[in-house]
């Protein structure tokens, strides 16, 4: 699916009382984090536009994206979170590093979620270039924050509907 014409952080989830019980967090990269932060507040902004009360969104941040697994582990691992997002942005250079980090990266979040047995949102940009990054991090093609916390609101009314 080409995203060259298409905002992807258009959303169909309407506001609910339901979302105001749960604790969501945030584990953000600080690597790139002009872009990473830019996500983390599009993800703050929507879970309260849609009735996650702020009080109960945690944010951790972390040094880079290979991180982010671990840390989103932590949180998951505590009884009092619903859910975690994980946010960051790798951006491809000359060496086969970004490869690395990237597999890494979304394994690792996977593995967290199967683990835990909770919602973990992969928010992670993986990009060729800074322009792109941007372009995913509030400019036209949306906010991957938005998106990785508009999954973990749909990742817990599943849940609720088949537990």
């Amino acid at each position: 699916m080409a995203t060259k014409l298409k905002n992807l952080s258009n959303t169909s989830i309407e506001k609910s009382d339901t979302f105001g019980k749960y604790r969501i967090a945030i584990v953000v990269a600080e690597w790139n984090s002009e872009i990473t932060f830019a996500m983390m507040n599009g993800a703050i902004d929507f879970l309260v536009s849609k009735g996650v009360k702020e009080k109960n969104i945690s944010v951790s941040k972390v040094p880079g994206s290979f991180e982010l697994a671990l840390a989103a582990q932590w949180c998951a691992e505590q009884k009092k979170i619903d859910a975690v997002i994980t946010l960051g942005c790798v951006i491809q250079g000359e060496t086969r590093h970004f490869d690395f980090i990237c597999d890494a990266c979304a394994n690792g979040i996977m593995n967290v979620s199967l683990l835990t047995n909770k919602p973990v949102a992969f928010g992670v940009l993986t990009t060729k270039n800074e322009k792109q990054a941007k372009e995913r991090a509030g400019g036209k093609h949306g906010n991957k924050g938005v998106e990785a916390a508009e999954t973990v609101l749909k990742m817990l009314t599943v849940s609720k509907s088949v537990n």
